[in-house]
């Protein structure tokens, strides 16, 4: 191995370790959002939005981002924003997590990371800002990173590893979510309520987790068809995720 390609080495795992500490801070920082964080929600979660866009930035660091691709990211944050919007009347169903997963799993992690905060922020302008909206965008944003981590594996490959991811990523989001509910109870909080909270949202997990697997299972191959297409006949984030 040259000393180039040594060279190269250590930069990817100083900039997969500047990532990693970036989405651990970004958490950290989640914390304190219902504990520190009067009524400036939206506020907070556009503070969110930059700095969720930290990891892609140093990703794509010294190489020459076209505004094609840019304009990609941004199309694919908004359709799965507005995906969410006219299925709000149905708790927990919705093909937001879907268009996620599906373009994590094409252009990368870091892709599938903005277009995952990209989707929160969006649909909440529509559906209503409050204390969660940061955790919707670090939630679905891990989504569409853990897709993108994937995106060469058996998982994001196969229909079956698709429906899998998106069966269990449907019940981690929402025991996620649980967690900014438990922290403003803090001055009140016990196990029993603990249980009896995640308890209850068991029905609402289990059908993200299923609505999950029915978009993926019907149009996930479409999807990946379209993208790739897009992908390969305009050169955009091929040598990113």
């Amino acid at each position: 191995m040259g000393f180039s390609e040594n060279q190269k080495l250590k930069k990817q795992k100083y900039k997969n370790l500047l990532i990693a500490g970036l989405l651990i801070l970004l958490a950290v920082l989640l914390i304190f959002v219902p504990l520190l964080v009067e009524e400036q929600y939206m506020l907070a979660s556009i503070l969110f939005m930059v700095c969720s866009f930290f990891p892609l930035m140093i990703k794509y660091e010294h190489k020459k981002v076209t505004s094609k691709e840019l304009v990609l990211i941004a199309i694919l944050g908004a359709i799965a924003a507005v995906s969410r919007v006219p299925f709000a009347s149905i708790p927990s169903v919705q093909p937001t997590t879907f268009v996620i997963i599906m373009a994590g799993g094409v252009f990368g992690a870091e892709s599938g990371f903005v277009v995952g905060a990209l989707a929160a922020i969006v649909s909440n302008i529509f559906l209503g800002q409050g204390p969660w909206t940061p955790w919707q965008m670090y939630a679905w944003g891990m989504v569409g990173f853990a897709a993108g981590l994937l995106k060469n594996t058996w998982v994001m490959k196969s229909s079956v590893g698709r429906s899998i991811f998106g069966f269990i990523t449907g019940f981690l989001f929402g025991w996620f979510m649980n967690l900014w509910v438990v922290l403003t109870l803090m001055n009140s909080f016990n196990w029993a309520q603990f249980i009896g909270f995640y308890t209850a949202s068991f029905y609402f997990d289990l059908a993200h987790a299923l609505s999950n697997v029915f978009f993926l299972l019907v149009f996930s191959q479409s999807w990946l068809k379209i993208l790739k297409r897009f992908q390969k006949k305009y050169g955009l984030l091929t040598a990113y995720g």
